[in-house]
């Protein structure tokens, strides 16, 4: 399968990324992918690979960009339970860094590139992004209603906030359909039933779903919260939403 290592042209400079397409000589239907917190690395190339080998063109941009070249920390093979108080102690000034104007401005560059490749068909894309990816994902959306088709986010993050422009509160802009599948515990009731009231309110089409048996972070495959049985689902969950949003929508 043809992969790329690429330099996306943004406002604040250029963002490092990877992309994965099917080897068909053929223009196919663009996915933007954000990571975890953890950021590009090995396992969301190898995510991407997997996404492209159905038939998309997927695009996983360096999100810490302007702090350099991924890995920006160093990250070790496997991040162990152990490991993540040091690891967020580093990146949590990153992930505060990374504001909402930073994120739109990134979202512009992203999608700008994504359908300007040679290998991605005209039309819609979709846009999914795993725990704080998945906020950058909705972010995207709402503000590109006319170029996104479908969002996915798993195990979520900071979707519903006190902040006035919390994802949630900017339901009324999606176009999209969306699914957000969940881990256990990832929101409080009270701020999951928040979400489904304001995405029923807006009129969106959404499916959301407590993954059963998982922690924050199940798909990561290279981290001590990893579920397989959670990966396929969240697999048997995003490949539909494509093909109805991106295929046959």
């Amino acid at each position: 399968m043809p992969t790329k290592n690429l330099q996306i042209p943004t406002a604040d400079g250029r963002a490092d990324a990877f992309a994965a397409f099917p080897d068909h000589g053929e223009r196919h239907p663009g996915v933007l992918m954000y990571s975890d917190a953890f950021g590009l690395r090995p396992v969301l190339e190898e995510m991407a690979r997997e996404l492209a080998g159905h038939g998309y063109y997927v695009l996983v941009p360096h999100i810490y960009y302007r702090h350099g070249t991924a890995p920006v920390v160093d990250l070790p093979e496997h991040i162990a339970d152990e490991d993540r108080p040091a690891l967020f102690g580093l990146l949590m000034p990153l992930v505060e860094a990374h504001t909402t104007a930073r994120i739109l401005r990134d979202a512009d560059a992203y999608l700008g590139f994504l359908t300007a490749q040679p290998e991605v068909s005209a039309g819609p894309v979709a846009v999914t992004g795993y725990c704080m990816g998945a906020a950058l994902a909705m972010r995207t959306a709402t503000a590109h209603p006319d170029r996104v088709a479908a969002v996915a986010g798993f195990h979520p993050g900071l979707l519903v906030t006190d902040a006035p422009d919390s994802p949630h509160r900017l339901a009324a802009k999606l176009t999209a359909q969306v699914h957000l599948g969940l881990a256990e515990g990832d929101l409080t009731p009270e701020a999951l039933d928040e979400l489904h009231q304001a995405l029923d309110t807006a009129g969106v089409g959404y499916t959301t779903e407590i993954y059963p048996d998982t922690v924050h972070g199940f798909t990561m495959s290279d981290t001590a919260v990893f579920s397989p049985s959670g990966l396929q689902r969240h697999w048997d969950r995003l490949l539909p939403l494509l093909d109805r949003a991106l295929t046959h929508g």
